[in-house]
């Protein structure tokens, strides 16, 4: 059921473990504002994204990540001063979610013998696995060509401000490029309440283009 996955790695590739990305796009806080970025994801440990985005003119830098099951986001304007900072359960278990859809920017993590698929149509696929401590539910949508469309998971979250719960979290893949035998999204937009009119109106928040991908 995950041969769609599995032609996005060109044959007699490596089997990669890991990847490291670099991108550019915009995030939305309050406004949208520029960022560029790199990241790493690794399938056993987890990821770092790392990033610099400019507010007035100001560049606000810092990191979200989890590590081996211990999430943390840290924020800094001008790199000096505390702008967000967040650790604890409720952080851990939202990174983790997000671990979770990113592993569609590496695709031999779906190679594994512990990711479960089923197919409820056939331009769907389904996963499901435990990484970073977390099930992962995750639900993948696909074109005639086996282009990936959409990707999207119940994800823990408070994007209205108020208690952390599950939230439909998802993407939209509008491109994909292929780097080191590996095809994958190159353009996306990311956001809350996907595959509802909310997530237009207030769930989109990242919009990212990859310019490079290593695997190893």
């Amino acid at each position: 059921m995950a041969e769609p996955l599995l032609q996005k790695i060109a044959p007699r590739t490596a089997i990669a473990s890991a990847v490291r990305l670099k991108m550019h796009g915009e995030i939305k806080l309050k406004n949208w504002i520029p960022f560029t970025a790199e990241q790493v994801v690794c399938c056993d440990r987890g990821f770092i994204w790392s990033a610099t985005a400019w507010m007035n003119r100001l560049p606000i830098v810092g990191s979200d990540r989890i590590i081996d099951g211990v999430g943390a986001m840290q924020w800094k304007l001008l790199g000096l001063f505390p702008v967000m900072t967040g650790t604890g359960a409720d952080i851990t278990r939202s990174a983790a979610g997000r671990f979770h859809i990113e592993l569609m920017l590496l695709p031999s993590a779906f190679c594994r013998g512990d990711v479960t698929w089923s197919s409820p149509e056939p331009s769907h696929l389904q996963a499901s696995f435990m990484a970073q401590g977390e099930q992962a539910k995750l639900d993948l949508s696909i074109d005639q060509a086996g282009r990936l469309k959409t990707a999207k998971l119940p994800r823990w979250g408070n994007p209205e401000g108020a208690e952390h719960h599950y939230v439909d979290f998802g993407a939209i893949v509008e491109e994909e490029g292929a780097f080191c035998g590996y095809t994958i999204p190159t353009r996306l937009r990311v956001g809350w309440h996907f595959g509802t009119e909310r997530f237009e109106s207030e769930g989109e928040f990242f919009r990212a283009t990859i310019d490079d991908a290593i695997y190893r």
